[in-house]
């Protein structure tokens, strides 16, 4: 077989395919994280937006200035080759105000884009490729962000058949002002706009010192009623050309999320979930959840109800919960307290810690951005 090496064009191969240099397959040539909707741990289903930084499929984050207008979730409506892809109804016919903006994004951690050099004279093309489905027709838009919200590329595209999947690409020439993190915080936002009034939106295809969610004259999914908006496949690499969607293995891909977000659940009644614990006084029991992954920071910790944990020793003591503190949350870790209202452990004893005899339990550990 003969090759061609180019050091700007990559490799073709005599059958004429090649393989770009910006399509590398080594390392991570898509930054978008879970760009086909395969992972859900959250697995809400569908939800109406009713507060912004509405996660449902991982990563992903939808918000709005006016509650109820619009839903989101999985669906598995995808194009050949993928299945699942991210769902957006519209759930009114509701006309935007000046100020009112409806959009879902992706806001990528800083590490994973420090090396496009945004914000440097020697700024890096990108290209955003997606495949999207919309039972309306016309120019949509979105914006491209810095984390302080003063630095935006609107964008558009044209979905031209209504309910067909067609392929996009967007390309962006890097922004050589400005300042756009490369440490864990935010380092590009990539929003899709559902619908932005006039303050809100911005003219296409250039840099503006201006917090803006969506491109003029884009079509508002939420100004008609049950208006639906799918879309799978999003990619965002470097260079000014669309390649063929990066698929990673799923255990990858679960992984990758979980940076960002892990949850354990116990499904089944007076499941054991520490055993043993310490205990952490006469009234509680204590001990380390370690996380699958290192988080991105020290995550917040939540639980879906006190009620549905129990905490025993090995005397018989057996009472609910009735409350989980934290002792120590790390990126790696987090040791947690699960107290009870009667003070009759002793520090020798064997303590653990179950879920309730007829609820499930389920600890939520947070670290998005």
């Amino acid at each position: 077989m003969t090759v061609t090496v180019n050091g700007s064009n990559g490799i073709t191969f005599n059958d004429g395919s090649s393989q770009t240099a910006a399509a590398s397959p080594y390392g991570l040539k898509n930054r978008i994280i879970n760009g086909d909707m395969r992972i859900d741990q959250r697995n809400a289903g569908t939800v109406t937006v009713n507060s912004s930084g509405l996660y449902t499929v991982d990563r992903w984050q939808a918000n709005q200035t006016s509650a109820g207008k619009f839903s989101v979730g999985k669906s598995t409506v995808a194009p050949a080759g993928f299945t699942n892809s991210y769902l957006a109804t519209s759930l009114s016919a509701y006309s935007v105000s000046s100020s009112d903006i409806f959009f879902f994004l992706q806001q990528i951690e800083g590490l994973n884009v420090a090396d496009l050099g945004w914000g440097t004279s020697s700024a890096q093309t990108v290209t955003l490729s997606f495949w999207v489905r919309s039972s309306l027709t016309g120019t949509f838009g979105g914006v491209f962000t810095n984390s302080a919200g003063n630095r935006s590329y609107p964008y558009t595209y044209t979905i031209n058949s209504a309910n067909t999947w067609e392929q996009k690409s967007v390309t962006v020439a890097g922004d050589t002002t400005g300042t756009w993190l490369t440490d864990n915080g935010i380092g590009i936002s990539v929003i899709f706009g559902l619908g932005g009034g006039a303050s809100r939106s911005g003219t296409a295809g250039s840099w503006q010192a201006a917090n803006l969610y969506t491109a003029t004259g884009a079509t508002s999914l939420v100004g008609t009623n049950g208006a639906t908006f799918y879309i799978t496949g999003v990619q965002l690499e470097v260079g000014s050309t669309a390649t063929p969607f990066e698929r990673r293995m799923y255990t990858n891909e679960l992984q990758l999320c979980q940076r960002y977000y892990w949850q354990q659940l116990y499904t089944e009644t007076y499941e054991t979930i520490l055993d043993p614990a310490r205990a952490g006084g006469t009234s509680s029991a204590y001990g380390t959840f370690y996380f699958p992954v290192t988080m991105r920071a020290a995550p917040s910790v939540a639980n879906n109800g006190v009620g549905n944990f129990r905490v025993n020793d090995s005397r018989g003591n057996d009472q609910t919960c009735n409350s989980i503190t934290t002792n120590g949350v790390t990126p790696s870790k987090a040791t947690l307290v699960f107290g009870k209202a009667t003070a009759n452990f002793t520090v020798a004893d064997c303590v653990y810690v179950n879920t309730e005899f007829t609820n499930d339990a389920a600890l939520y550990f947070n670290a998005e951005l």
